[in-house]
């Protein structure tokens, strides 16, 4: 029998899909396993990947219907093609620390994959024209909130001017961030600022 191979087609869970065995159901749900396994928004996969989500959300993109693409070469492609790639940091961590963790942003050039035709640069590069830098900046960890949008700090900066200022560094601190992005933009004003970077009008973001 020759099986399919190709691309996975994954369509968004609701969260009451039930595991079952052969179609017993097993009375546990993937809403059971995404408390399990993605409850903790502070450590350092989940807070990327929230990262992630929260950028789309500011663009106005329509996350509800797409699942997020694992490995390609961008986190984020809206609908106009733009590219965009999402880093974040934060100075708390989930485990015991002496003092808030230096920020660091990795903006390392690579061979990016492209999903959507399945090829690999050819060159290491920047494959994205803008950057958002998202920084969970609340540094109490009683009450550190990741769903809390104002306890993020978002710095966008185009590839471009990555480029041009920093070469083939692999990666940027605060204070190199800031001659790209003197000022961190809040959540609201996150859209326009992609735009600016990017060189297109607002409106053509998403």
């Amino acid at each position: 029998m020759k099986i399919s191979l190709g691309a996975l087609s994954v369509r968004p869970r609701i969260g009451n899909e039930p595991f079952h065995q052969s179609g017993q159901n097993l009375g546990f749900d993937i809403a059971g396993f995404w408390r399990w396994a993605a409850s903790n928004l502070a450590s350092n996969v989940w807070r990327g990947v929230l990262a992630e989500y929260l950028v789309a959300r500011a663009l106005g993109l329509d996350v509800d219907a797409v699942v997020r693409t694992e490995w390609d070469a961008c986190d984020i492609r809206t609908p106009n093609g733009l590219r965009i790639e999402v880093k974040s940091a934060a100075y708390v961590q989930t485990w015991h620390q002496r003092d808030p963790s230096t920020v660091r942003f990795t903006i390392a050039m690579k061979r990016g994959w492209d999903a959507s035709t399945n090829t690999t640069a050819p060159a290491p590069c920047r494959d994205s024209d803008v950057y958002v830098f998202a920084l969970l900046a609340h540094a109490d960890k009683a009450a550190l909130d990741p769903l809390n949008v104002a306890q993020w700090e978002f710095f966008v900066a185009s590839a471009r001017a990555l480029d041009t200022t920093f070469g083939t560094q692999k990666s940027i601190g605060l204070s190199s961030l800031h001659r790209l992005a003197p000022e961190p933009v809040a959540f609201s004003a996150l859209r326009g600022a992609v735009a600016t970077a990017a060189g297109v009008r607002e409106a053509d973001v998403s």
